[in-house]
């Protein structure tokens, strides 16, 4: 596993998701007042980038914009249909203001 640095947090704008690519990786990142959260940014019923959709702070979840399908920000899991299978979470830390996500 290796450290990525994703940038620095600041630059990321609370309740908004954002697109982020290292190497053959696409990520989505969502900012939640200090907190962050990563997935693989495609959901998991179409091939569709999660970056695109909708985050609700309150349940600290993404939805996809192509079908609707809904995603705990925490863990990946579907929350709602058409999706049935979970999208990769990683973690991430901020060290000295930067994100750094933990990449397999």
């Amino acid at each position: 596993m290796s450290a990525q640095d994703v940038g620095a947090a600041d630059e990321f704008a609370s309740g908004e998701a954002r697109q982020v690519r290292i190497g053959a990786r696409t990520l989505v990142i969502v900012r939640i007042e200090d907190d962050f959260y990563v997935l693989d940014d495609r959901c998991s019923h179409e091939d569709y980038s999660l970056a695109q959709g909708e985050v609700d702070c309150e349940d600290r979840t993404i939805e996809c914009a192509r079908h609707g399908a809904m995603f705990d920000l925490t863990d990946g899991t579907p929350q709602s249909f058409p999706a049935t299978r979970p999208v990769a979470r990683y973690d991430v830390v901020v060290r000295d203001g930067r994100l750094e996500v933990t990449l397999p």
